[in-house]
């Protein structure tokens, strides 16, 4: 048989080590060069079939080491090898496969095969030496490590992906068709595989089958360190092929002798170095190994514990953003570099989920062992630097953590008493403090950056120490300065504690609720020291129930009130006070915010109109006393004349009595005159106030605001009227108007008409 399909030269094969495909990049700053699609053209066009080595390991099944022969083209054991590029290699076993020639692809691929696991020992074998000679010179610095020229999970040729197929075939139990690209046909059971040895001596003793070095192809394919490819569609075919040569492996059944080659690769891959994307020393640009990892941690768990949490342990990185600060402010501005620089990570946010997925796996499986809890809660903590995957991750273990409290809750009815809680309930434990442990963390990196979840991390953190229980509610509210803003420790975090609904799910009895009550008291007396404005009312709310510690938050409120606090804020708390039953306070609240308050002649619509109304009805009902101290305030702060016209007229109407501090003796309050104080000096600076917005309205009036003008002229005379000499004034103002403003004569034309002057 003669294998012509492939151009022919009669020049020797390009045939070359794997060492090759590797460069130190201490040797050049820049990432390696990929291979040109002309230098592989060229390469295509001088490949040969007629090399003697390649014609003899197709054609003689029992080809062995032959004296006249290079020794490098055999392993130790004498077998053949084919060094040549991996990409081109394995193109040649899917050009004879397509072919038909299903014995000699099967062949060469075997030889392929061999070549990777030699050339995987050495370089284990020279990462031992490097580490061997760095440790006997004690160098100080460190070499860039060394990486792969191009990948080959996500190769345009897909090598791996080819010879895991033809190996796969050939150890398919019969009656079981796989189609060429190695998948079952749709509808039909999984495939099952067989170990179908080789025709060497060496497969009876070490027990290889096309199986074992199927398993073997991949897990060095997918172990091979990768740089993160350029272009948004490299790198997701190379997710793509990854996961599609993971579910292929996950339809074979691990038998013994699989699981020997699984646990030997695993290690083999843990001891490669910067080579290995498993290894030690990896090219920060590395691609992560997440999802592999997840494979086989899974697979290893039943049986190796250690070797699966140290594999799983080891991969949990994320090289390219190991250089950062774990907090979520580093994050962020080392983000957009990543995402901008050559190669562009497009795919980091998919990458950040698997990170997550392979903690989520290895926390659930240890949450029976405290110790490897706790050291891949370490792992998790060291390696997740985005702020939302730690809070997804701390999601996803809650919710492991309350499912197996669910299930172990014990059922009771009357003929069965309440039955203990089952292992399952004591498993849960572990995680519920797992998941509270990566929330304070998540609220430790979110403190200082905006975040616009952070409001749904904090309701989530007092849900997550709800469950844990009552001594990590005391620790959280003791310790609040170092998760939470003063904002969010009173009106998210004490408030919530303090709800009936959470002394009720603890089951506290008297001395806990008190405890409890006592450290969310001392907590917002705290966060009302450091932020007045927006945690006083929050205070006052908690603290009602302590005379104590209320008066102190009412000083707080107090002291605040001339330099940071605002009128908005200082009405809002006066009307709690009043609704709360402290009149005086309310009042003397009130008249801080309007030391704090100024209106125009011209906001007739101000928002704090209603509040004007509501403080000047509360100094009324208090007495005659409050309401003159407060009117002197309102003349120097209100200039509009409509607002003091409408307290003028509230004020003679009887008081509203809503604050009486002796409820058994209501007094009846007596109508007030204008003439007299203190609505005297209210109805003269209100005429006041009608004169100056007159002259300033008119100063820009124009034709169609003169009936508007008008109007106001008309509420104008109504206050005017209720002074002993108001018509008087009045008249006066109209003939100074004529008098000035004698040029708007259609203006004094519709004055004289409705007014008569």
């Amino acid at each position: 048989m003669t294998l012509s399909s492939a151009p022919v030269s009669d020049e020797d094969t390009d045939i070359s080590s794997d060492e090759d495909d590797a460069v130190s990049s201490s040797q050049s700053s820049s990432r390696p060069q990929p291979r040109t699609i002309f230098q592989r053209a060229i390469e295509a066009s001088q490949l040969t079939w007629h090399d003697k080595h390649l014609q003899n390991l197709l054609h003689n099944e029992k080809y062995h080491h032959m004296p006249t022969l290079n020794e490098n083209l055999f392993d130790y054991d004498g077998y053949p090898l084919w060094k040549e590029h991996l990409p081109t290699a394995c193109a040649r076993v899917d050009s004879l496969r397509s072919h038909g020639y299903i014995k000699e692809a099967l062949l060469l691929a075997v030889a392929i095969v061999r070549t990777l696991k030699q050339n995987q020992q050495i370089d284990q074998q020279k990462h031992r030496q490097e580490n061997y000679l760095k440790s006997q010179k004690r160098k100080r610095g460190q070499n860039k490590p060394t990486v792969n020229k191009e990948g080959w999970i996500g190769h345009p040729l897909d090598p791996i992906g080819s010879i895991f197929s033809t190996l796969l075939e050939a150890s398919l139990v019969p009656d079981e068709p796989l189609s060429a690209s190695g998948d079952t046909c749709k509808g039909l059971t999984p495939p099952r595989y067989q170990h179908v040895p080789l025709v060497n001596a060496r497969s009876e003793i070490y027990g290889e089958s096309y199986l074992t070095l199927a398993l073997e192809v991949a897990l060095i394919g997918l172990g091979q360190q990768r740089l993160m490819p350029s272009g948004l569609y490299s790198q997701e075919k190379a997710m793509k092929h990854e996961a599609q040569l993971i579910e292929k492996l996950r339809e074979i059944e691990l038998d013994s002798t699989l699981v020997t080659v699984l646990m030997n690769q695993t290690v083999q891959l843990l001891e490669g170095g910067p080579l290995s994307g498993l290894g030690e020393g990896i090219h920060h640009e590395s691609i992560p190994m997440h999802s592999f990892t997840k494979y086989l941690f899974t697979s290893l768990l039943p049986h190796d514990v250690e070797l699966a949490y140290k594999i799983g342990c080891q991969a949990m990185r994320m090289p390219v953003l190991e250089d950062t600060d774990e907090t979520d402010e580093a994050f962020q501005q080392v983000g957009p570099m990543i995402l901008s620089r050559y190669p562009r990570w497009f795919t980091l946010a998919q990458l950040e989920d698997k990170q997550c997925d392979l903690a989520v796996t290895m926390l659930s499986a240890a949450k029976g062992d405290m110790v490897r809890l706790r050291t891949v809660l370490d792992c998790a903590q060291r390696n997740v630097h985005s702020s939302s995957m730690l809070f997804k991750l701390a999601q996803d273990i809650f919710k492991i953590a309350s499912v197996a409290e669910n299930t172990a809750a014990p059922i009771t009815s009357a003929a069965h008493p309440p039955v203990p809680p089952a292992n399952s309930l004591q498993l849960s434990v572990p995680l519920l403090n797992a998941a509270l442990e990566l929330g304070l963390q998540v609220m430790r990196m979110t403190l200082s950056t905006l975040s616009w979840r952070r409001r749904e991390m904090v309701r989530w953190l007092v849900t997550c120490a709800t469950k844990v229980g009552f001594d990590a509610l005391m620790s959280i509210m003791q310790s609040w300065f170092n998760f939470f803003t003063p904002y969010e420790a009173t009106g998210t975090v004490a408030t919530s504690i303090m709800s009936p609904n959470t002394v009720i799910e603890l089951g506290l009895n008297y001395h806990q609720q008190e405890k409890l009550a006592s450290c969310a008291r001392t907590l917002a007396l705290q966060c009302a020291t450091k932020d007045p404005p927006n945690c006083a009312l929050y205070t006052l709310g908690i603290c009602e129930k302590d005379p104590l510690a209320f008066e102190t938050g009412y000083q707080i409120v107090v002291d605040a009130a001339s330099h940071i606090m605002n009128y908005v804020q200082l009405f809002t708390i006066a009307r709690y006070m009043d609704h709360r039953g402290y009149p005086h306070r309310a009042y003397k609240l009130a008249v801080l915010a309007m030391k704090n308050l100024h209106i125009a002649y011209n906001q007739d619509t101000h928002p704090a109109i209603n509040d004007i109304h509501w403080a000047c009805g509360l100094s009324h009902s208090l007495g005659k006393s409050e309401l003159t101290n407060i009117i002197p305030l309102l003349i120097k702060n209100v200039q509009c004349p409509s607002v003091l016209s409408d307290i003028l007229r509230r004020c003679t109407l009887t008081a509203p009595g809503m604050a009486n501090t002796d409820h058994t003796k209501r007094r009846t309050v007596k109508h007030l005159s204008f003439d007299k104080p203190p609505l005297r000096q209210l109805l003269e600076a209100t005429v006041c106030a009608y004169v100056n917005t007159v002259h300033s309205k008119l100063a820009h009036i124009s034709p169609r605001h003169y009936g508007d003008f008008i109007d106001f002229l008309s509420k104008a005379r109504e206050t005017f009227l209720l002074a002993h000499d108001g018509h008087f004034q009045f008249t006066k103002l109209i003939e100074n108007m004529k008098l000035v403003y004698k040029g708007k004569k259609k203006l004094m034309f519709l004055i004289k008409e409705r007014f008569g002057m």
